[in-house]
């Protein structure tokens, strides 16, 4: 064993003399500081760091969570499995922002886990906030005898607001062309082998979603017809090509269905786009964030669906994901491939909303998809992230 260790020292020091020789001599030129082998050999290895941490992404995109200090040890779990499936081969910086200023010990406990760039920021009383045209009487009504999760709650409906108009507007988003975003506590069950941000750009894709369900039709009453008041006045920005059988049900009322906005990639020049802007612009002067509680994840659905072509909305079903309670698995992942999740546990990919998507888009049926499926529905456990 003592041979051995002096074999592998012997190699380590000739591995490691041309940068012993290269500090050595820059220490004489310098004329002080001269470094020691240990020194060098940590300089070479900090560079390493350093090249692998500053890798330039091939698009200009960021993961991106609005997120509470308590919500560390979720965030990590996410970030964890999020580095290991996918970004630790990319470096894709991420962006975290909060209604008051993180931690050093959250802060800490974020970069431990990534060697990509990370940023943290605040966000403003205007894009956080009641509006001033908000009657708090009757808002004050409707939080106290509304029936649906979190009615009462002032920071979730805040929440949805800021992730309907504001998110895309942050500065630190300002110099991103592209967003993904996750939340804490969510589990990624496949490697992910190729850039969706990269196959977006390529293919002139504007949404990626991976899980569609009904909402809690109690918390979106007007919407749609607030929806329409608005496309009348627009017609001009509804897409010629549109998904609009996919948000009505066969009486063409509203069925709920959208897309679940905490797995979603998006080219924020959509939602920078003057036709989104107005759109959410003429939502938030009804109120109806406040009034009922009308969700993130139901506005930008909306909006992708009559905003945009078909062919510019794409269905990520091959990134197997968990979000408490609800996960959606690629066929046959039990036993093959490199994703770890059983597709028979998860029925929101047979639910109607995610059927109906592909017979609208003329996608293949998968045995056992058809529209006499159980209508999913929300799940009452599984919540959209909220800052409390």
């Amino acid at each position: 064993m003592v041979g051995m260790a002096r074999y592998f020292h012997r190699r380590n020091f000739w591995k490691h003399l041309p940068v012993l020789v290269a500090g050595v001599l820059a220490g004489y030129l310098v004329g002080s500081n001269k470094p020691t082998l240990r020194q060098a050999i940590s300089t070479d290895t900090d560079a390493l760091v350093a090249t692998n941490a500053t890798e330039t992404p091939q698009v200009r995109a960021a993961i991106v969570a609005l997120v509470r200090n308590s919500d560390l040890f979720g965030l990590r779990l996410a970030l964890r499995q999020i580095e290991d499936r996918f970004n630790h081969k990319h470096n894709y910086p991420y962006v975290f922002v909060n209604d008051v200023p993180f931690t050093d010990e959250f802060m800490q406990g974020v970069r431990d886990l990534t060697h990509a760039h990370v940023e943290f920021g605040l966000l403003d009383e205007h894009s956080w906030g009641i509006p001033q045209w908000i009657d708090q009487e009757r808002y004050a009504e409707t939080k106290r005898t509304a029936r649906y999760p979190h009615a009462e709650k002032d920071s979730y409906r805040k929440m949805c607001r800021f992730q309907s108009g504001f998110l895309h507007h942050h500065p630190l988003l300002r110099d991103y062309d592209y967003y993904w975003r996750i939340e804490p506590d969510v589990e990624y069950y496949c490697d992910i082998d190729y850039d969706p941000f990269v196959f977006m750009k390529e293919n002139g894709i504007k949404y990626g979603w991976n899980i569609a369900m009904t909402e809690f039709m109690s918390t979106v009453e007007t919407l749609w017809n607030t929806t329409e008041q608005f496309l009348a006045a627009r017609p001009d920005v509804v897409s010629k090509r549109n998904l609009r059988r996919w948000l009505l049900d066969d009486n063409g009322g509203y069925s709920g269905c959208h897309f679940w906005s905490n797995f979603e990639i998006v080219d924020l020049s959509f939602y920078r786009s003057e036709a989104y802007q107005a759109y959410f612009d003429h939502l938030d002067r009804a109120g109806g964030f406040f009034y009922e509680r009308w969700g993130d994840a139901p506005v930008h659905s909306i909006a992708a669906a009559m905003l945009l072509d078909p062919s510019e909305i794409h269905y990520f079903d091959d990134i197997g994901y968990f979000h408490p309670s609800v996960l959606t698995c690629p066929k046959d992942a039990k036993t093959r491939g490199s994703c770890v999740c059983d597709s028979e546990r998860s029925f929101v990919q047979n639910g109607y909303c995610t059927v109906r998507y592909k017979q609208v888009r003329h996608h293949e049926l998968h045995p056992g998809e058809s529209l006499d499926t159980v209508h999913t529905g929300p799940v009452i456990m599984a919540q959209p992230h909220v800052i409390v």
